[in-house]
């Protein structure tokens, strides 16, 4: 059975993805052109992974990528409000401007204690790159750092949302385009 199938409806495409993408990061290169040191770019693993590497290959400066990992959805399809770091950065962000791509700011939990997080390690600014963003499940207000951006790719509805590296239990990241998924995939899961 093709994953497709499972598939509410198509949010973005890949050419509509692939061309925002190209617009965030001839944006994040005009904004830190003139900055030193160059910026790190930290992902959020997992669900950041491709929209890292995308960005990351059009970003015009020399940069510096890492990883860190913050868990507060489990299994199911609401995050839990208690975000964890459970993979934290291998280089040293002090003094340094860092630039945090999410795959998606849904409560806003996990965002804000990565910012915290970031903070207290010394960075310098943190700006926060997100492919994502669900306005309608904030809980949580989330401050960028110093002289932090935001840089948004899309606002999304509230749908549980799968594809171009986000999962519904660790499924369907490999799907090309955003799509709504349907709820019988999940229903079973939901902790609302």
């Amino acid at each position: 059975m093709s994953l497709d199938s499972h598939i509410e409806r198509v949010l973005w495409t890949k050419f509509q993805i692939s061309k925002r993408v190209t617009e965030i990061a001839s944006e994040i290169t005009n904004d830190f052109t003139s900055i030193s040191p160059p910026p790190v770019i930290v992902g959020v693993a997992t669900g950041a992974f491709l929209f890292l590497a995308d960005l990351v290959r059009q970003i015009q400066l020399p940069v510096s990528v890492d990883f860190i990992r913050a868990e507060s959805y489990g299994s199911g399809t609401k995050s839990t409000g208690a975000p964890t770091i459970s993979m934290d950065l291998k280089l040293n962000v002090e003094g340094k401007h860092v630039i945090l791509v999410e795959d998606i700011v849904d409560t806003g939990s996990t965002l804000s204690s990565l910012i915290a997080h970031l903070k207290s390690k010394g960075a310098s600014s943190v700006s926060v790159c997100s492919f994502l963003d669900k306005p309608a499940r904030r809980k949580v207000h989330f401050e960028l750092v110093g002289d932090g951006k935001y840089y948004l790719g899309f606002e999304c509805p509230d749908h549980f949302v799968v594809g171009y590296g986000m999962d519904f239990a660790e499924l369907y990241r490999n799907l090309p385009y955003i799509g709504v998924l349907k709820p019988e995939y999940y229903k079973q899961f939901d902790l609302s």
